[in-house]
């Protein structure tokens, strides 16, 4: 998936479109940030600084909602864009990290963050990355399985990374 307007959703058959975030962006981000991750949220601070942070990167998944009565303008469907997903990256020349990526759990296992993962690949891939890593909850296996899926290797451990004391297993992937 690319960064660009729907060409990550088309490459993976989905009902949304993917794109980079903008500030206008940045209250959805916030609340669908808090939605994902609960008590582990970074918080909207840290969130919002992300979009248009020197380095970094804010990738969108969006569901288009079918048409229904509350979008219909004289009878016109209407499409009504949804952040369902998101992945932020950042660029450290040669390398790239994952920061993090969340999907709500309503649409999980049905390709969106996939479609991120890839999205952020294929950016940093433009951008002349040639590896890019990640750090994953080691008690996390849906998450473990995407990023497998998507050519992640385990390359080492963080004892208590997370603050309530998780570990978290270093991931990376040659681009």
């Amino acid at each position: 998936m690319t960064a660009q307007d729907g060409a990550g959703a088309a490459a993976h058959g989905a009902p949304w479109r993917v794109r980079p975030a903008m500030a206008a962006d940045a209250d959805a981000l916030c609340a669908l940030e808090a939605a994902v991750f609960g008590t582990r949220s970074w918080g909207a601070d840290s969130v919002r600084s992300s979009i248009g942070a020197p380095g970094v990167r804010v990738i969108l998944g969006e569901s288009r909602a079918a048409p229904g009565p509350e979008t219909r303008v004289r009878e016109t469907p209407v499409e009504a864009p949804s952040a369902q997903g998101f992945v932020i990256w950042r660029s450290l020349g040669v390398e790239a990290e994952i920061l993090t990526l969340g999907v709500l759990a309503a649409v999980r296992r049905a390709g969106l963050g996939a479609a991120l993962l890839a999205a952020a690949a294929d950016a940093a891939r433009a951008a002349g990355v040639r590896r890019m890593f990640l750090e994953v909850d080691a008690g996390n296996p849906a998450a473990f399985s995407l990023y497998r899926r998507g050519g992640y290797v385990e390359t080492g451990l963080r004892k208590g990374y997370y603050r309530d004391g998780a570990d978290a297993v270093i991931m990376a992937r040659d681009l």
